[in-house]
């Protein structure tokens, strides 16, 4: 792994006062807000660009593929550049950066092009990576390191807030209008509809970029030795509990990802609920709901239950759901599959945590390994693209279901950390 962690270990400096720390975790949660929104727009973005560029599972996917894909090729560059120039300015830079990436959308919009929407979502995602690689960490550091878990799962349950609302907005602006359309989805202009909500959403990214800029944060007081004594490998990569944990957080995202993506076409099946893609929207919500419900439930209850084992108690509900999904049709099938987001509630943050326990000062690094694995929602989805324009959208849970049971397995016995490994 190259040297370019997402930020150096940290302690918070001793002069911070806890009300501090409480101001910037407040603040900090705007951030999970917006890029929890942004994200979750992608599902509503997924119908409304195939059905107007006539476009297969596959290639719809790519939307998905190219959002996720910037966390691969971001991450490391992002970590060197947090490195630099701090936790705060690089939120700052984030902001900036996924704003212009909204404003793309004006003129992908403007020529009709596909590629220039896939160029504005990396351009876009690069700038959430930045923001995911400046606060994720951040929150851990912010306070006391056995409620770490609690704490990044209550600042996740406002980026559930912000993937719940995003469906509602996104079939009220943009799927509302694709009755409008039927007939000319090669037309120019039948992809106006998301000029204006993503000119809004730049617009509210650049304030709080401004917002940023001038609030006064804590300063982290990066500590380099204090714990290399206590650390018995060369490398987080000798960690075996932290290279599980970047596949179940790889595993993890493509499944979130690839349920959410098929979901309003899921849902609008007639075997399904058989309604309009732009009322199978809303139902959306009910999916990332459950995960923001689920959030607030987990940030009390995971302090007093051993987070392996709530995270093993999810996945395989989550896997039951799912079967039940796969193998029924009607309402049961669409209510099981949109349960399985109370599922997801707890999982991103308790795997994160668990993945950088015990890795003393290579726990920048290892937060860097698992912001790599993101790429997961990019690979996932498309694959499981791929399956559904094979065998159709119900069978091609199969996939995520598998990625659940191996998160179960992480749950039970893959997060313990195990130090015998030879050092070197």
């Amino acid at each position: 792994m190259p040297n370019s962690p997402i930020a150096s270990e940290g302690l918070p400096a001793q002069s911070e006062s806890k009300q501090t720390f409480r101001f910037a975790l407040v603040a900090l949660t705007s951030l999970f807000f917006m890029w929890g929104f942004l994200t979750a727009l992608n599902d509503i973005l997924i119908p409304y660009l195939k059905s107007q560029f006539s476009l297969s599972y596959t290639q719809a996917m790519l939307i998905q593929f190219c959002f996720f894909g910037a966390y691969f090729l971001v991450s490391l560059p992002a970590g060197a550049l947090v490195q630099r120039i701090g936790y705060q300015s690089g939120i700052v830079f984030g902001l900036i950066i996924a704003g212009i990436g909204c404003l793309l959308f004006y003129p992908a919009a403007s020529i009709g092009i596909y590629g220039i929407f896939l160029l504005a979502l990396f351009v876009l995602a690069s700038g959430i990576t930045i923001l995911q690689v400046s606060a994720n960490p951040y929150v851990t550091i912010l306070g006391d390191p056995k409620t770490a878990s609690s704490r990044l799962t209550l600042t996740q349950a406002f980026n559930s807030l912000g993937t719940t609302l995003a469906p509602s907005f996104g079939a009220i602006l943009i799927l509302s209008t694709m009755g409008e359309s039927n007939g000319i989805s090669s037309d120019v202009g039948s992809q106006d509809a998301v000029k204006f909500p993503y000119l809004l959403l730049a617009g509210a990214l650049l304030i709080l970029a401004i917002v940023f800029a001038f609030l006064k944060l804590p300063k982290i007081a990066h500590d380099t030795h204090s714990n290399q004594a206590k650390s018995p490998h060369k490398s987080a990569w000798r960690y075996r509990h932290l290279v599980l944990g970047a596949v179940a957080i790889f595993v993890y995202v493509g499944a979130e990802v690839g349920i959410g993506s098929f979901l309003v076409n899921f849902i609008s099946l007639r075997s399904i609920a058989g309604i309009e893609e732009s009322q199978a929207a809303h139902y959306v919500t009910y999916y990332f709901g459950g995960a923001m419900v689920g959030r607030f439930i987990g940030a009390a209850v995971m302090q007093k239950i051993p987070a392996g084992k709530a995270l093993a108690f999810n996945s395989v509900c989550a896997c039951i759901l799912i079967t039940i999904a796969i193998f029924t049709q009607g309402f049961v099938a669409m209510w099981s599959i949109l349960l399985v987001g109370l599922c997801n509630s707890i999982m991103f943050p308790t795997i994160f945590t668990l993945a950088i326990a015990h890795l003393g000062i290579y726990t920048s690094q290892g937060s860097g390994i698992l912001c790599l694995a993101i790429v997961g929602g990019a690979f996932l989805p498309l694959l499981q693209g791929i399956t559904a324009d094979s065998i159709g959208i119900q069978m091609a849970f199969f996939i995520p279901l598998m990625c659940y049971l191996y998160i179960a397995y992480y749950g039970l016995l893959g997060h313990k950390p195990s130090f015998q490994n030879n050092q070197k």
